[in-house]
C-alpha cells in the first residue's frame, strides 16, 4: 500500500483537496485534526501547554483559546518550535499507527495524510509519494486574508513560518494548481488518485 502524504501552505487549498480524494473512496486522515485531539483538555498534551504558555490561552470552558495561542507562537519562533515538540509526535505516531491498520487489512492500495508541515518536519522521507497543493503565493495571501479575517501582516508572518510553496512543488511526486476553478481542481484530484489508486509502480 502506498503511503502518500498530501501537503502544501496555509490557505492553498489542501482541505479541498483531501475532501475530494476521500470522495474518491481514498482512505484519509488529517495531521490538524489529530493536533487538536493532541492538545485536547485531559490529555498530556494539553497539560504541557498550559505549562509552557500558561493559563492565559484556556478559554472560561476549559478548552485551548486557539486565537491567543497562535498569536504567541507565530510571533515567536522558539514558541513555535516548543509547541510543536509537544504536538508532532503524537500526530505523527498516529498516522503511523493508522497506516499500519489500514496496510494490514489490505483494503487499499493507496491511502493519504494531510500533512500540512512535512516538508519543515523533514518526514517527507517516511512516505513513498507526496502530493503539493499549490498556488501563487499572491493568492495563498489573499485567500488568508479573506477566510480568517486577518491583516496583511499577519498573514505574511503566518505564510513566513512554512516553507515557500514553490519549494514544495518543487520537491512533490504531484501538484494540484488550485489556482483556477473548483472543477480543475477536482479534475487534478481524479487524475492523481487514479494514479496512486493503481498502487506502487
Amino acid at each position: 500500500m502506498l503511503r502518500v502524504a498530501l501537503t502544501g501552505g496555509i490557505a492553498t487549498g489542501k482541505s479541498y483537496c483531501l475532501a475530494h480524494f476521500a470522495a474518491l473512496g481514498a482512505p484519509t486522515i488529517d495531521a490538524d485534526f489529530l493536533a487538536r485531539q493532541a492538545v485536547a483538555p485531559g490529555t498530556a498534551g494539553f497539560a504541557q501547554v498550559v505549562a509552557r504558555f500558561g493559563h492565559a490561552i484556556v478559554r472560561p470552558d476549559g478548552t485551548l483559546d486557539r486565537s491567543a495561542l497562535g498569536a504567541l507562537v507565530f510571533a515567536d519562533a522558539d514558541a513555535r518550535r516548543a509547541l510543536e515538540a509537544i504536538i508532532h509526535p503524537v500526530v505523527y505516531a498516529a498516522i503511523g499507527r493508522w497506516f499500519d491498520g489500514l496496510a494490514k487489512a489490505g483494503r487499499s492500495a493507496a491511502a493519504i495524510a494531510d500533512i500540512p508541515l512535512l516538508y519543515e518536519t523533514g518526514t517527507e522521507g517516511a512516505f513513498d509519494k507526496v502530493v503539493v497543493a499549490a498556488c501563487p503565493a499572491s493568492l495563498q495571501r489573499r485567500r488568508l486574508m479573506e477566510r480568517s479575517h486577518m491583516s496583511a501582516a499577519n498573514a505574511d508572518r503566518r505564510i513566513a513560518s512554512q516553507f515557500p510553496i514553490d519549494d514544495k512543488a518543487r520537491r512533490a511526486d504531484y501538484v494540484i494548481d488550485t489556482s483556477g476553478t473548483f472543477e480543475n481542481t477536482v479534475r487534478q484530484v481524479r487524475e492523481i488518485w487514479e494514479k496512486l489508486s493503481a498502487g506502487p509502480e
